[in-house]
């Protein structure tokens, strides 16, 4: 059995800001993520969302980091993955909040 080695990884670029206690805005997506890392770099929660701070997608105790992998079996998820421009706002009381994440090259 062969393994196929003809999708390679890019990185983008770390998006990270510093919690203010009102939501801010971490950073966009550049690309399509393949795998991505959400890290509370603080010791309080903070709540994130995609739209601005109307709704909180989820809220992450102080310290935590999520690690999702959106690659189906073959290394690619067609139907189920983050857009690119995706805009990310964070709202805690102090701390950074980071995300980074791998996208597949052409």
């Amino acid at each position: 059995m062969s393994i196929n080695l003809s999708q390679r990884a890019g990185f983008g670029e770390e998006l990270i800001e510093t919690m203010t206690g009102s939501f801010v805005q971490i950073g966009s997506l550049a690309h399509v993520p393949v795998i991505i890392i959400f890290d509370n770099q603080g010791t309080v929660a903070v709540e994130i969302s995609v739209d601005g701070g109307t709704t909180t997608w989820r809220t992450f105790p102080g310290g935590e980091a999520v690690l999702l992998d959106l690659r189906a079996n073959h290394g690619n998820a067609p139907n189920f993955a983050i857009d690119k421009g995706t805009t990310f706002h964070g709202n805690g009381a102090s701390g950074d909040f980071s995300i980074s994440y791998l996208y597949a090259l052409g």
